[in-house]
């Protein structure tokens, strides 16, 4: 007894197609064109995900190379005597402060000049 697909085939067609609602020309009504576009968004999708973390880090780190560089010190100066200090906030809250409060930012690099300087 042969096994009939059009059931199956038919949900696995309507399934690409709906995921890919919203594309651009054919690639959201052509179901070759919508399997070729959805597998490329999943690729980006995949690597940018782990991108992300790499643009969020970057940033935190010029925030808070600008903000130390406001309070005389370079980037590395900043967490070396952080780390001396034993300080242990990480990137994000650091360029959190950094933003939103300056005079907490300025305790914290007046901490870590005399961190160095000891």
């Amino acid at each position: 007894m042969r096994v009939k697909r059009s059931v199956h085939a038919k949900k696995k067609r309507r399934a690409t197609l709906e995921l890919t609602k919203g594309f651009r020309g054919e690639a959201n009504s052509n179901y070759k064109r919508a399997k070729e576009a959805l597998m490329k968004a999943d690729s980006y999708a995949y690597r940018d995900r782990r991108n992300r973390k790499r643009d969020f880090r970057r940033l935190w780190i010029t925030r808070i190379n600008a903000a130390a560089r406001q309070n005389g010190m370079s980037y590395s100066q900043f967490m070396h005597g952080l780390s001396q200090a034993g300080v242990e906030l990480d990137r994000k809250v650091l360029a959190d402060i950094a933003v939103r409060d300056a005079d907490t930012f300025k305790q914290f690099a007046e901490l870590a000049r005399t961190a160095t300087a000891a």
